[in-house]
């Protein structure tokens, strides 16, 4: 075989990877990612992986601030040491007793992680990593009270997230290290929830991202599918959903809902027991778990001359099919400005154009949607709609009373969308001229308010 050619279909698809990873990477370095894992993911065997990844995440310039709970820790140290500590409401009471087994539990595996992130073995992903990685009294907590009769004792709440002092961290390439602990004005130290540490200390820096690493991959929908994307005001009822069954799994969504109602723009729920899960999720177009954004994730926009490889990407095919009229690259070039698209990552996942048509004195004034597309991956959700919508609100900013789409394949879609079927003879006189009848289109009108 020559040498000059890949071995494989593996290595094709690494290359492949590897390339379409490149807006990416691009697109992290020098953002920060609050991490946060709980005390299981510190135990499950993928663990070592996650932290390969937190190492090469580091090595491309992300910023990054992880945050690690403890509980199975904290249950094993309080069974050995014969102590029981209560629960309400799902949150621990931690007595003067326990908070012993707390401090052991959350000093061990802050070693524990320090230690992996030091690792430099040759042949190994950390070979040749210099990682310094810093913690300290960087959360200041207050008690959580009396709640419902019940004095929580050392267990407490984030007073304050000292966000200078991990600027100052990350400006200086650490990877910072927080636990379930904080401290207060006294030099008490307070039992902490790892979730609400991760969460303030996201919304205080206005993280770039917030990332759950939980049980599972991420949120399901009634049939048992992957939800990709939600935004914040859905997660009530999974917060309900698993409150009791998975109190964990609970206080991750109660964390992505906050924080993404207060400026984090994306969190992202993906599973720690999936190897890869974090860079699947950060690296490639649809993730490995569900996002959680309150911002607008694609955006609807006129196109511009950048966009025409994309658009020709994604018409050739149906120009092929014969389902559109086939366009030359000139012609797109000359047109762009007729043409909306809904771009994500850099990809375009979706378009239309408007054709404003001339109108005779005693016409209404009109115009065509042409060259509706939607990505062949994207084609079961609502890209259709909201870029159609987009150009119906263009057309009556233009003054335009009425559109007209001709089509030989989805004429249910646009009726669906409120079109109506209409004949030829109803389009304007400067369209008809130009009907193909040998196409056949059929078409269809709406009237604009």
């Amino acid at each position: 075989m020559n040498s000059t050619e890949p071995s494989d279909s593996t290595t094709l698809q690494y290359v492949h990877w590897f390339r379409h990873s490149a807006p990416y990477i691009n697109a992290h370095r020098n953002k920060t990612f609050v991490i946060m894992f709980d005390g299981e993911a510190v135990q499950h065997e993928n663990f070592q992986h996650i932290i390969h990844d937190i190492a090469l995440l580091h090595s491309l310039g992300i910023r990054l601030i992880l945050v690690h709970g403890a509980r199975p820790q904290i249950d094993q140290n309080l069974k050995d040491a014969g102590l029981v500590t209560p629960f309400h409401n799902r949150r621990r009471v931690t007595t003067r007793e326990s908070l012993g087994a707390v401090m052991n539990a959350a000093g061990s595996i802050r070693l524990q992680i320090e230690a992996l992130l030091s690792m430099g073995l040759a042949n190994s992903p950390m070979h040749g990593a210099r990682i310094d990685v810093v913690s300290g009294n960087l959360i200041t907590a207050k008690p959580y009270g009396i709640h419902g009769g019940v004095d929580f004792q050392l267990s407490g709440e984030v007073r304050s997230v000292d966000t200078d002092a991990m600027q100052r961290h990350l400006d200086s390439h650490n990877i910072v290290l927080l636990g379930p602990a904080g401290y207060s004005a006294t030099g008490e130290v307070f039992n902490l929830l790892a979730e609400e540490v991760a969460t303030k200390t996201a919304i205080s820096l206005q993280a770039d991202k917030l990332i759950f690493l939980g049980k599972q991959h991420g949120l399901l929908n009634e049939h048992g599918l992957l939800q990709r994307e939600m935004a914040p005001h859905q997660l009530d009822r999974h917060i309900l959903q698993y409150q009791d069954a998975s109190p964990e799994i609970a206080l991750h969504l109660r964390g992505a809902k906050t924080a993404s109602l207060q400026g984090v723009h994306r969190v992202h729920l993906i599973s720690y027991a999936y190897d890869g899960a974090l860079l699947e999720e950060l690296f490639t177009r649809d993730g490995s778990g569900t996002m959680i954004t309150d911002a607008h994730y694609e955006e609807v926009r006129m196109a511009n001359i950048q966009d025409v490889g994309g658009l020709i990407s994604l018409l050739r095919p149906l120009e092929e099919e014969g389902i559109l009229v086939y366009r030359s690259r000139e012609r797109l070039e000359n047109e762009i400005h007729r043409f909306a698209v809904i771009e994500r990552d850099g990809a375009i996942l979706a378009c239309a154009a408007l054709y404003p048509i001339p109108a005779a004195d005693n016409e209404l004034r009109s115009a065509e949607i042409a060259c509706v597309a939607v990505h062949p991956g994207y084609r079961k959700s609502n890209r259709g709609s909201q870029i159609l919508h987009y150009l119906e609100g263009k057309a009556k900013s233009m003054g335009i009373q009425q559109l007209f789409i001709l089509t030989t394949r989805t004429a249910h879609w646009f009726l669906e969308q409120g079109f109506e079927k209409a004949s030829v003879d109803e389009l304007p006189n400067a369209r008809q001229a130009l009907y193909n009848y040998q196409r056949n289109s059929l078409v269809c009108r709406k009237l604009l308010d």
